[in-house]
Parts: C-alpha cells; sequence; structure tokens
C-alpha cells in the first residue's frame, strides 16, 4: 500500500489516479498509524512552501515525515513535495522546511522570452546512477510547472537536471528519500516509468 500524505495540498488526486493506473493501492491520508505502516509514501502537492509547512505542522505531519525517513521507508515528493525537503525557501522567507536534505529553494530568474512560471515540457539530463530513472533514455521530457526551483547543495544527491533561464536540480535521490520538482503523474509514459520505478524500490 503507498500512503499519498494529505496536508490540503493541491493536486493529490492525480498522483492517486496515476498509482491506480499502475495497479497499487493508493490512500490518501493523514492518519499516522497509516502512514506508518505503509510500503510506501508520497509527499505531492501545488502551492506556496510557507502555507504548506503551517499545514504539515498543524497535522503534526512533520514527525510522521520523519519517522518514515528514519523508518527507511522509500519516500517520494513530488513538485512542492521535493521543495519541502529542504530547510529554506526565497518563496517564504522565514519557513522552516523539513531539512532533510542539503539544499536552498530559490526564485527562477527572469530572462528573456522566458515565462515565470515554468509551465511546459523540459528535457532531463539524467545521473546514470538514479534509481528513479533506470530504464528511462537521457533527454526524456517531463512536465513542470512551478517558479521556484532546487539548488541542491551536494550536487552527488541529483538525480537529474534541466535548465530553464539557469540549472535547475530537478530529481534527487538520498538514501530512501527520492524527489522530483515536475509532476511524473502528468508526464505520460516516462512519468508512469519513473512511479513504477518508485513502486519496485
Amino acid at each position: 500500500m503507498i500512503a499519498i500524505i494529505d496536508y490540503d495540498a493541491g493536486n493529490i488526486k492525480s498522483v492517486e489516479k496515476a498509482l491506480q493506473y499502475l495497479g497499487q493501492e493508493a490512500i490518501i491520508t493523514r492518519d499516522k498509524d497509516v502512514i506508518m505502516s505503509a510500503d510506501k509514501v508520497i509527499l505531492p502537492g501545488v502551492g506556496a512552501f510557507g502555507d504548506a509547512m503551517q499545514k504539515i505542522r498543524e497535522y503534526k505531519l512533520e514527525n510522521v515525515i520523519f519517522d518514515v525517513v528514519d523508518k527507511k521507508t522509500p519516500f517520494l515528493g513530488i513538485c512542492l513535495g521535493q521543495q519541502l525537503l529542504f530547510k529554506e525557501s526565497e518563496e517564504s522567507k522565514g519557513a522552516v522546511g523539513l531539512g532533510l536534505i542539503d539544499g536552498v529553494i530559490k526564485r527562477i530568474p527572469d530572462a528573456p522570452n522566458l515565462k515565470i512560471p515554468h509551465i511546459g515540457w523540459n528535457s532531463l539530463e539524467i545521473n546514470p546512477d538514479a534509481k528513479l530513472f533506470k530504464g528511462i533514455d537521457n533527454g526524456a521530457y517531463v512536465y513542470f510547472v512551478h517558479s521556484y526551483y532546487l539548488d541542491a547543495k551536494n550536487k552527488e544527491d541529483v538525480a537529474a537536471k534541466t535548465f530553464y533561464s539557469v540549472d535547475i536540480d530537478a530529481s534527487v535521490e538520498k538514501d530512501n528519500i527520492f524527489a522530483c520538482q515536475f509532476h511524473p503523474e502528468k508526464s505520460s509514459t516516462v512519468g508512469l516509468k519513473i512511479l513504477q520505478n518508485f513502486i519496485a524500490l
């Protein structure tokens, strides 16, 4: 069973539907016992960094997430869920994220002829050792919707990169923590393969 953490963020149902399409039992929940008993846990969502962390704390989910990670349960952050794994974001000054991986969330810099938020398909430069991208060709396209991006402190944590005005660390892997800034559930066959790779961990 895969637990999808419910903290009132947008775009959670599409992740549930993608997992069900792949034949997985997926439960949207904020129940600690259900989350702790899951085989895998996903933190999806769209929204603002500070508001999201406030909700996570309000629902007493922060320590649950730490316990899942400590238990070595495979954990996947998607979009805002990737950003929340880090301690700070330029989007919400003073808000403190989960701090599970080192890095900073920055605003995508303005550039000529580029719109922000970044909405659309971009190709990935994939780390060949990345578990999430097993069997996926370098240069594969995935779907992004974001105005803020990850600049990871330790580049060995980066599973895939893309470029949109600036180098963007589009996916990270560290121990049992996995994350992607793009939306695998909206990235066609490539995205479904990424979710399948996570399921197979």
